[in-house]
Parts: C-alpha cells; sequence; structure tokens
C-alpha cells in the first residue's frame, strides 16, 4: 500500500457516498480519485484499468455537467428505470467489449489479469455511463463488478484498493435503496 492508493481510496469514499446521496460534489471528487488510481493501477499493470480511469476522468466532468446543468437549458436529471431492451442491448455491448479488450491485452500487453481486467472495465463502463444518467440499474451492475475487483485486487496484492471495493459494494446497495426511493417517493 502507497500513500497514493490510501489517498485514493479515501477520496473514493467519500465520492461514491456523495454520489449516493445524489450530492453533485460527488464528480470533481471522483476526478481526483480515478486521476491518482490511474497511476497506481499502471504500476500494478492492471492496463486496462489505467486506461479505465482515463475515461472515467472524461465520465466525471460529463456526470458531474449533467448533474448540474442550468434549469434553462433543460431539467436537471432526475433518478429513472431503463426498459429491459436497453439494458440487454448495453449488456451484450458491454460483453463484446469485454472479449475484444481482453483479446488485445492478453496478445499485446505484459497485462498482470488481461481478461478480468477487461471484463470489469467494460462492465465499468457501462455501470458509469447509467450513472451519470441516473439510471438505477447502475447500482446493482456495481455491486456486481466491485465483488468482482475485490477478487482482482486481492490477487494483484492490492489490499487496500480491495477493502475499498469491499465498501463500495456496501455503498452501491445503499445506492440502490436510496435511489429506489427517489423513484418511488
Amino acid at each position: 500500500m502507497t500513500l497514493l492508493e490510501a489517498f485514493a481510496a479515501a477520496l473514493g469514499v467519500l465520492a461514491v457516498y456523495l454520489t449516493a446521496r445524489q450530492n453533485p460534489w460527488c464528480w470533481p471528487l471522483g476526478l481526483v480519485m480515478v486521476l491518482l488510481y490511474a497511476w497506481v493501477f499502471f504500476e500494478a499493470r492492471l492496463y486496462a484499468n489505467t486506461l479505465l480511469q482515463g475515461v472515467f476522468a472524461i465520465t466525471q466532468l460529463y456526470g458531474w455537467w449533467q448533474w448540474r446543468r442550468p434549469v434553462s437549458a433543460s431539467p436537471a436529471r432526475t433518478v429513472s428505470l431503463l426498459a429491459p431492451w436497453p439494458v440487454l442491448r448495453g449488456l451484450l455491448l458491454a460483453g463484446l467489449g469485454s472479449l475484444l479488450l481482453g483479446y488485445g491485452l492478453a496478445h499485446f500487453s505484459d497485462a498482470a489479469a488481461p481478461w478480468s481486467d477487461a471484463a470489469l472495465t467494460a462492465f465499468s463502463l457501462l455501470a458509469q455511463l447509467w450513472m451519470a444518467h441516473k439510471r438505477v440499474q447502475c447500482w446493482p451492475l456495481w455491486l456486481l463488478v466491485d465483488v468482482a475487483y475485490v477478487a482482482l485486487f486481492i490477487d494483484q496484492a492490492l489490499y487496500l484498493t480491495a477493502l475499498l471495493y469491499g465498501l463500495f459494494c456496501l455503498l452501491a446497495l445503499h445506492g440502490w435503496r436510496s435511489w429506489q426511493r427517489a423513484l418511488n417517493p
């Protein structure tokens, strides 16, 4: 564990907690966290996760814009559900992305865990997109992804990050319940 990993983990806890509470400050804190974790994952040779942090940096800015856009432009986003077909389409595209990225990492890099790194990256991107649009389905997907990340990070000796993702599992359950209540007040 490094000081950088510890600071990134602390920011991660706060950012996900604020997301579950629909506080828009989750996005700038999350931006700092993902930039720090890009370096942590690069050092651990989790290259898909390194790239994922770069994408997350962009989605952090997008999410912040989505949640904070002026009322005159359009109404602020509210929590909503995706219909079954867009959920299935998203999951299928994430699965395809997993295979393509996994193949690339397995054959063209020295990635530490190419297939699991790729799959978790692809499904994290989908969960992040759904979160930026305040879709309730982001939370059960985050829960599944975070459980798998705990195993990956233990395998890669990133124990503090594994603990963080275990906490993310609890926060995903909290977010899921909270957004369900917002959906059905």
